[in-house]
């Protein structure tokens, strides 16, 4: 909200600016400037890219249940084999192999 209220996006979410200073779409070394410092500010020793944000981001998705095929439209991949890297990163627990009628009716608490 503080965004909205103080830069007053008005065709992108977020506005950079032209060489002649007017309102322009934020380009890529934009961001990663923006990456750049907040890393700086935030005291984290650690290199941090945009890209690692990206595999963050995918790695997230996939440990919060999303759908590998999902998360390889949403990454822009062409080749299923790309998005497949992030299973290995990813932290997601083993279940115990179970029959579909065990959860078909599950006791009510």
């Amino acid at each position: 909200k503080k965004y909205i209220v103080a830069d007053n996006p008005t065709t992108w979410c977020f506005n950079g600016n032209d060489r002649k200073g007017d309102p322009a779409q934020l380009s890529a070394m934009g961001v990663q400037w923006i990456v750049r410092e907040a890393r700086k500010h935030s005291g984290i020793q650690k290199e941090i890219t945009t890209h690692s944000l990206r595999h963050s981001y995918a790695t997230h998705l996939l440990e919060m249940g999303l759908d590998i095929i999902s998360v390889k439209d949403l990454l822009g991949h062409a080749d299923i084999q790309t998005t497949l890297t992030y299973l290995h990163v990813a932290q997601l627990g083993r279940q115990k192999p179970f029959s579909p009628l065990d959860r078909l009716y599950k006791e009510q608490a």
